[in-house]
């Protein structure tokens, strides 16, 4: 049962935007110059943005904090929304590379949240899988650079696929602004 003392008090390391994550002088997400131009530039960085956002989020903790449950009962955690963003990748690279897809990073039902414990060799293993799948990803939808263009078993178009990737990223951070809150009581967007 959690108690009133267990509570972390909210703070931030922002001071111009107190709401914010950091200052934007401090904010690696914040860009001097004009917007990307064309869909394409647009779509990638906002994808971009979303990733360094779940990195930050991540950022400074420990590995029991990266794997804590924060929301009872869910098995959700920070560490969990990393495996479970690198296996994703990995799906959506199967949905567009020919052949036979690629076999899950952590198993099934769930094993992507289930497995996320506190050990320093997971969780370095969990940020290696994650920037590798990205990789990996982002070279098959780099092949396919016509959004238009219909991919895979299921004819997908591509621009839906990154609109997808984006989603499932910005869902998540949302996810991982509060879990970050619960557990050291850090806000910011």
């Amino acid at each position: 049962m959690t108690t009133v003392s267990d509570i972390p008090e909210r703070w931030s390391k922002a001071s111009v935007y107190p709401d914010m994550w950091a200052d934007p002088d401090e904010d690696p997400r914040e860009k001097d110059g004009a917007s990307p131009e064309g869909e394409l530039a647009t779509l990638q960085d906002y994808l971009s943005g979303y990733r360094l956002t779940l990195r930050m989020k991540c950022d400074g903790l420990d590995p029991e904090q990266l794997a804590r449950r924060s929301v009872p009962p869910s098995t959700m955690s920070l560490l969990g929304l990393v495996r479970h963003l690198a296996e994703v990748e990995r799906d959506w690279r199967n949905w567009i590379v020919p052949g036979e897809p690629a076999p899950t990073l952590y198993g099934a039902d769930d094993g992507d949240f289930e497995g996320a414990v506190a050990d320093q060799e997971l969780v370095e293993g969990a940020f290696a899988d994650l920037a590798r799948e990205q990789t990996a990803t982002d070279a098959a939808f780099a092949e396919h650079p016509d959004l238009g263009a219909r991919v895979g078993h299921d004819n997908n178009p591509v621009r839906e696929l990154w609109v997808h990737r984006i989603e499932e990223y910005a869902r998540h951070c949302g996810h991982a602004d509060l879990l970050r809150e619960c557990v050291d009581g850090r806000v910011g967007q």
